[in-house]
């Protein structure tokens, strides 16, 4: 009777060490990402679950209002992982934040534009003086309207840009109190509703000044989780393919509509239009001059250049490459 309960014991004891080594290894495989409302492929990757089937780690995805919060969110340690315009992730790599730009989710093309409201008085840049424009202080957005702004000749200092997140700039705009907006979708396609578009992302990268959405990760967590890395990124170049394929035939009704819409808060039937506005880049892409070989870091250069103008950092770092990697999207590409 003694022996059985020692086995007893000994067993209990072997299967309580299990539970906590097993609970243990779960706490070290948690990630935390912090996505925003921006209509991209990876909104697919959350709904499939795929990267958390494939890898045994488990993904909490946290909603943020801008990339602004984004990076502070890196920086706090809470999130590991992020998505963020060119404009925050380089605010973040001039203040020396640890990260590494490692998938451009989107060439952000005619995605985000200036609009005017009806009857405000707005027609152009130049007639811009005076207007209350509602724009997310150091996102994509604000470095395309005030680079434009000066190259168009007009002082920023005589337009009345207010620093407002997209759903402020939403509410804002019912209420009438702002004149234009510089934004993106879900809240870009309301307020079209009652505006003209004066400007787009495109037109101004035209203008010399591109800018992209892209995905950032702490780099100390990167370094130490490289097969979670690879898959994540070839999560993203399956769904990246999977929309610039399908996206013409899609419907308000298609599932995959559907999944974007919920994980971006947009209204299914706005979803469509507004993807096609974006560009998505391949992994091939990705590992050109334009993007991850150098395009990423010189676009986060002439950004940082406008920031210290703005007062938003101190110093603009020599090269940016540091802050880029092409490592696992070449994982992704067989090379």
């Amino acid at each position: 009777m003694r022996i059985q309960k020692r086995s007893v014991l000994k067993a209990g004891l072997a299967t309580a060490m299990l539970a906590l080594s097993i609970t243990g290894f779960a706490q070290q495989k948690t990630v935390t990402f912090a996505n925003q409302d921006m209509l991209v492929p990876l909104r697919l990757v959350m709904e499939s679950g795929e990267v958390e089937k494939e890898t045994g780690y488990k993904i909490n995805w946290r909603m943020f209002s801008g990339g602004g919060d984004v990076i502070r969110a890196m920086a706090s340690g809470d999130v590991q992982m992020g998505e963020v315009g060119s404009s925050p992730l380089t605010a973040a790599a001039s203040q020396g934040q640890d990260l590494k730009l490692f998938w451009i989710s989107a060439d952000i093309a005619n995605a985000e534009a200036l609009v005017a409201r009806d009857g405000g008085g707005i027609t152009s840049f130049k007639s811009m003086e005076g207007k209350r424009i509602g724009v997310p202080f150091v996102s994509t957005a604000h470095y395309q309207l005030i680079a434009a702004l000066g190259k168009e000749g007009v002082d920023a200092r005589k337009v009345n840009v207010m620093n407002m997140r997209p759903p402020e700039i939403a509410a804002a705009w019912e209420r009438g109190d702002i004149d234009g907006t510089f934004v993106w979708d879900p809240v870009l396609a309301k307020v079209k509703q009652k505006g003209k578009v004066i400007a787009t992302s495109g037109s101004i990268a035209q203008m010399g000044y591109p800018t992209f959405e892209g995905i950032a990760v702490n780099a100390k967590f990167a370094q130490e989780n490289p097969a979670f890395m690879a898959a994540f990124a070839k999560a993203l170049n399956r769904a990246s393919a999977q929309v610039r394929d399908n996206l013409a035939s899609w419907t308000p009704d298609s599932p995959e509509i559907k999944a974007i819409a919920k994980w971006s808060k947009a209204d299914p039937k706005d979803v469509p239009a507004a993807m096609a506005l974006y560009r998505f880049p391949s992994a091939e892409e990705q590992l050109s001059a334009q993007w991850l070989e150098g395009g990423a870091a010189k676009a986060m250069s002439n950004t940082a250049s406008f920031l210290k103008s703005q007062g938003r950092i101190q110093e603009v770092r020599p090269d940016y490459a540091a802050f880029v990697t092409d490592s696992y999207v070449k994982k992704t590409a067989g090379r």
